[in-house]
């Protein structure tokens, strides 16, 4: 978990500023539009308003806020046009556009650069008024959010039948959970969705990637949705296409589930006809379907209660000491057994699970007193999860099961075969087979197929990495051919020496097994490879 405490000033304001050739291809789509009223909620020191002040040719006005009063003095500065008119508020554009929902004053468009900044971090009163925002308009509201989804909920209202949305925010909305009731009101006010996907990062100092998202509002509630597009782009030679053109082309998808993330729409029509039609085979199933999915061992103070061989040695913990794996680099394949536990061992990893159960601690274990001391000097009993616990050392819901799974990845996720029952904590899942052999189930979980639709349906955020919680995880598809012989050494050891190319690859009997063809089993692979290169920014 991230603490205000470790964030920079900058992070915690949310200012990332637009670079201004990405400022000059939004606003020339909306001077080619003819828009004459404006608004940009969240201004900054006013790069928007400089590229507004170069290119327009008609008198505009331009309805800028902000809430910091110092970067709004600077943008007041940008603008020398006599064509254009600005009305410079510093304020809270929340409450602003609460003010204003009702009002008659709506703006040909929206333009902008929200602050992107976590619930977590709010004050008090703006996350009062983003629950506000989204109870308004019947959204479902999660403490999960980030500001930059109520302000474009609440920009979009701010916009006229037919008026056109350009702002660039963070690429997540595709995928993010607490996104997900933006998408699906965007996909209901809005006439048609364009998002500009880049391979680049476009703030400096930053992993944080972004798309630009632009979208024409709805002219009557009637209005048909006429699709999602999204277009992928490497560097920037797209700006010197032109953006109307762009937005007016028949590359839109009008069968956009509302309820799917929006990753759906990165594939190609053949590609999302191939997964729908892979449903409709009898040996390809849900995750949901072959196994049930818990978090791990939730300890509150994982550096206290997870400890290398050393630490045991040293305060004679032995008795409580049990193997444990948790990360990445505790097992390289897909076998986690006594032989890879002792390696990690040797390296210093901490191997070691402390479990002080039912037993009495006593004065006799003087050392084991010691190390409990140790976590209370760092105040460890007082955390929410140790607090509410008595004794605050004792771990609740302690249990193993022969599958776990880490809940990120780097290129693929796949399953561990835990055979030394070794527990695992809230960086992994429990993982209980329904019905299949665990073995089975581990090898057939390493493929395209899978691999895919875990792109489709995980997360990621700054630096690349693939992130799945239970739910996501439940919705992934495996191929189970019947009579079919695993082989689950041979996997351990080409996931430990082969790139993910070449396992993915070597792993399509597995797709051939159930019914696919060997282009079928290609159209899967390049599909994921792209998607995967998307998430790193390969």
């Amino acid at each position: 978990m991230n603490f205000m405490i470790n964030e920079t000033e900058q992070k915690l304001r949310g200012g990332y500023y637009t670079p201004t050739d990405i400022t000059d291809y939004i606003i020339q789509w909306i001077v080619e539009n003819k828009a004459t009223s404006i608004l940009e909620p969240s201004c900054g020191d006013g790069n928007f308003l400089s590229s507004i002040n170069k290119l327009v040719k008609q008198k505009t006005k331009v309805k800028c806020i902000e809430f910091n009063e110092d970067e709004l003095k600077k943008a007041s500065c940008r603008v020398n046009n006599k064509l254009v008119e600005c009305d410079f508020e510093n304020t809270d554009f929340l409450q602003w556009s609460l003010d204003n929902f009702d009002g008659n004053k709506k703006y040909d468009a929206i333009v902008g650069n929200p602050p992107f900044i976590r619930y977590q971090y709010l004050p008090a009163e703006m996350q009062e008024k983003a629950k506000i925002i989204f109870e308004k308009f019947d959204l479902k509201f999660t403490k999960h959010t980030n500001i930059w989804v109520p302000f474009i909920i609440s920009s979009v209202m701010m916009l006229k039948s037919g008026g056109l949305f350009g702002m660039v925010i963070p690429s997540e909305i595709f995928h993010v959970k607490h996104a997900a009731p933006l998408r699906k009101f965007l996909s209901t006010v809005c006439s048609k969705i364009l998002i500009i996907d880049p391979q680049d990062l476009w703030f400096e100092d930053t992993l944080q990637g972004v798309v630009i998202l632009m979208a024409e509002k709805k002219r009557t509630d009637r209005e048909p949705f006429q699709g999602l597009a999204i277009v992928s782009v490497a560097g920037k030679s797209f700006l010197e296409e032109n953006p109307t053109t762009l937005f007016n082309s028949d590359i839109y998808n009008k069968d956009i589930n509302q309820d799917e993330k929006w990753t759906y729409a990165l594939l190609s029509k053949k590609e999302n006809s191939l997964l729908s039609d892979l449903l409709a085979l009898p040996n390809i199933h849900t995750f949901k379907e072959i196994a049930s999915v818990d978090i791990g061992i939730v300890t509150g103070a994982n550096k206290f209660f997870l400890v290398p061989q050393a630490i045991v040695d040293e305060y004679k913990l032995e008795k409580w000491a049990h193997p444990m794996f948790g990360r990445s680099e505790h097992c390289s394949g897909v076998i986690y057994d006594h032989a890879q536990h002792e390696e990690n061992k040797l390296k210093g990893h901490p191997t070691n699970f402390l479990w002080f159960n039912d037993e009495i601690i006593d004065e006799s274990n003087t050392r084991v007193l010691e190390y409990i001391k140790l976590g209370e000097n760092e105040e460890l009993h007082t955390r929410y999860k140790c607090g509410i616990r008595k004794p605050w050392y004792k771990v609740p819901s302690v249990y193993t099961t022969n599958i776990g799974m880490l809940k990120r990845a780097h290129h693929f996720p796949k399953l561990i075969l835990n055979e030394i029952n070794a527990y695992t904590t809230d960086t992994a899942y429990r993982i209980r087979s329904s019905s299949i052999n665990a073995k089975d189930i581990v090898n057939a979980f390493v493929n395209s197929l899978t691999a895919l639709s875990a792109e489709l349906e995980g997360r990621h955020y700054g630096g690349g990495v693939l992130e799945l919680v239970p739910s996501e995880i439940e919705k992934l598809r495996i191929p189970l051919p019947k009579q079919f012989n695993f082989d689950l050494e041979k996997l351990n050891l080409l996931i430990k020496e082969k790139d993910s190319i070449a396992i993915m690859n070597a792993q399509n009997n597995i797709l051939h097994a159930v019914g696919l063809s060997s282009s079928d089993a290609d159209i899967l692979l390049n599909a994921w490879v792209r998607l995967k290169n998307r998430r790193q920014r390969c």
